[in-house]
């Protein structure tokens, strides 16, 4: 089950399978709560189908929505290192199931494959420097400027062709701080330019989007 998850990879079959024994599976509801925001709990949740969105609520109520992820990626990775409250939530945007694994079995893998921390690392200095983009974005760019950061940084290569996952308008409102109508007319201006496609909530980028709109 782990074999296709980046964060592992450099770890042989054996040492997977005991890390996959020690872990436990379980599924959750769309829109069911995997982790809240302040919770005192430390383990590694692992992706293995569905999608979930991770945000920050205020106390009264709003929220803002940092990142979607997919099958294969994972969360809850900081706790595991200073061992301090949940500084984000977790939500399922669709039926989903997924890999915890304790703190301490996570500790005993790394501890026996220190070039494993490199793994650890990397896409967390990558989440540390979008979140740091983001709240430039948010500061100093207008909508249109969000929504081209929030598509290319959601957009993976697929067969020569950058496509990001699912995404509903709303969840794209969402991320950049913007009404959904806006988002709507936005994604239909570039649509109709050329610059993007949309099917099955998946958008495909044709070329360089616009510094401008």
């Amino acid at each position: 089950m782990l074999e296709n998850v980046h964060l592992f990879s450099g770890l042989t079959a054996e040492e997977l399978t005991e890390l996959e024994r020690q872990g436990s599976v379980k599924s959750f509801k769309k829109n069911a709560v995997v982790i809240n925001q302040d919770d005192e709990t430390y383990s590694l949740y692992v992706i293995l189908s569905g999608r979930v969105k991770v945000f920050v609520s205020a106390e009264d109520g709003r929220e803002a929505v940092l990142n979607h992820q997919y099958a294969g990626d994972y969360f809850g990775d900081l706790a595991l290192l200073d061992k301090q409250p949940r500084v984000a939530s977790v939500m399922t945007t669709e039926a989903s199931k997924f890999m915890i694994i304790s703190r301490d079995n996570f500790l005993t893998c790394l501890s026996r494959n220190p070039e494993f921390a490199i793994n650890l690392i990397k896409p967390m200095a990558r989440r540390m420097r979008m979140l740091a983009k983001n709240f430039s974005s948010l500061a100093l760019m207008d909508v249109y400027g969000r929504v081209a950061r929030t598509l290319l940084q959601q957009a993976e290569e697929r067969d020569g062709e950058m496509i990001t996952g699912r995404m509903t308008q709303q969840e794209i409102a969402d991320m950049v701080g913007a009404s959904r109508a806006m988002v709507s007319r936005i994604l239909r201006d570039l649509k109709e330019g050329g610059y993007i496609s949309i099917e099955k909530k998946r958008i495909t980028l044709h070329q360089k989007l616009p510094v401008h709109w």
